[in-house]
């Protein structure tokens, strides 16, 4: 199936599975304990229905929108998702061209197999890093300075990963630290020899911005970059680690993982510019509820004081103008620019970021608005409204 007959996101999907190996196929599609919350992230965007208001001229449709400081050509960007050459060899630069070439922004996760600096040189395009708070708080000043030395545009603190969420698929296929593939997934990885081949042909496969963290080399042993950042992530962050790391940045500040409008007003008290509502995909507390239905309850709590992006479960443009009706500021999606990233590198990942604008473009022509900011709360009605 060629990128052409990929008319929406599942199709993608599709075609990134039957090209990755099974374990990196599942590690980037499962959630964890029993997927509960992965599946309503998508799911409950239907529990919510749209309300035109029609007989308005759309015949220019303008999706224009002020997020992280920068302007958007239109009210998505890309969340952080680690280790992109999983998917693709061309990695984290494809991903950061194609949100360049469609006028949104970037966001490079700690975990990246790119660095800060060759991700910088990869694309002018407004960037936004990814960090968690470290036992180190030297390395997490490095990596801050590292970032304004480069121009990035905004700074994301990561919060929802106090220890690490129960991945089962990635259990059962092996996909762990360290990696215990089965029979089955070793087959996968001989059926599948064109990504293989790539994995091979590319010795520099490493967690890039640790790699080159000035600790990595402890009592003269070179350590893993996966091993050392595990032991280095600080789990017991308070809100006031979080009000010393967005006075260390300086600049357009974020806060992802917040679920409850609790969170939200601390975010707003410690100086964030805004909060990114997700529970990491459905990938760390099962049971939660999903990203839509938790927006309602933070907007009202800190709408129009900071900004509120909607990650999570997004595989629709009219998911988007549901957000947004809802009071998002805007979107992030992951998984929905990464099936393109492994459908494709950089040609799927545009294919992706293609489909949702048009979608967009038409849900907001049918529902009758021609602006962002024409899409308020009255035109989505449904439960938890």
């Amino acid at each position: 199936m060629s990128l052409d007959r990929c008319h929406n996101i599942e199709r993608l999907r599709a075609k990134a599975k039957r090209r990755l190996p099974a374990p990196i196929f599942h590690y980037l599609d499962g959630g964890a304990d029993d997927e509960v919350t992965l599946r309503r992230n998508t799911d409950a965007f239907d529990d919510y229905e749209l309300v035109p208001n029609l007989l308005s001229d759309t015949s220019v449709i303008e999706t224009k929108t002020q997020a992280l400081g920068v302007e958007l050509d239109w009210p998505v960007f890309l969340s952080p998702t680690g280790m992109s050459k999983l998917f693709h060899h061309t990695g984290e630069p494809a991903a950061a061209r194609a949100a360049h070439k469609a006028g949104t922004l970037y966001s490079l996760s700690t975990l990246a197999t790119t660095s800060i600096e060759d991700l910088a040189a990869a694309t002018d395009g407004p960037k936004m890093f990814q960090v968690y708070v470290y036992k180190d708080r030297g390395m997490t000043r490095e990596f801050i300075e590292r970032c304004k030395a480069a121009k990035y545009e905004a700074l994301c603190l990561t919060i929802d990963v106090p220890v690490p969420g129960n991945r089962e698929r990635d259990i059962v296929t092996g996909m762990t630290m360290p990696p215990r593939f089965s029979l089955s997934s070793l087959l996968s990885f001989a059926m599948h020899p064109h990504w293989s081949l790539n994995a091979l042909r590319d010795p520099t496969f490493d967690l890039a911005n640790v790699s080159k963290h000035k600790s990595l080399s402890i009592a003269d042993e070179q350590v893993s970059p996966i091993k050392y950042l595990s032991t280095q992530i600080d789990g017991h962050v308070t809100w006031k680690d979080a009000e010393w790391l967005a006075q260390e940045w300086g600049g357009h500040f974020l806060i992802k993982g917040v679920h409850s409008a609790h969170d939200a007003k601390k975010a707003a008290e410690i100086g964030a510019h805004g909060v990114m509502v997700s529970n990491h995909g459905g990938r760390q507390l099962d049971g939660v509820q999903a990203c839509i239905d938790a927006l309602p309850s933070i907007v009202d709590a800190v709408g129009g004081e900071i900004e509120v992006i909607l990650d999570g479960g997004i595989r629709r443009g009219t998911h988007v103008i549901k957000a947004l009706a809802l009071g998002a500021t805007a979107c992030s999606i992951g998984r929905s620019y990464v099936y393109g990233l492994g459908a494709g590198g950089q040609a799927g990942v545009e294919k992706a970021l293609h489909i949702l604008r048009s979608e967009i473009e038409r849900g907001m022509a049918l529902l009758g608005v021609t602006k962002v900011s024409e899409i308020t709360r009255e035109m989505v009605v449904g439960r938890g409204i």
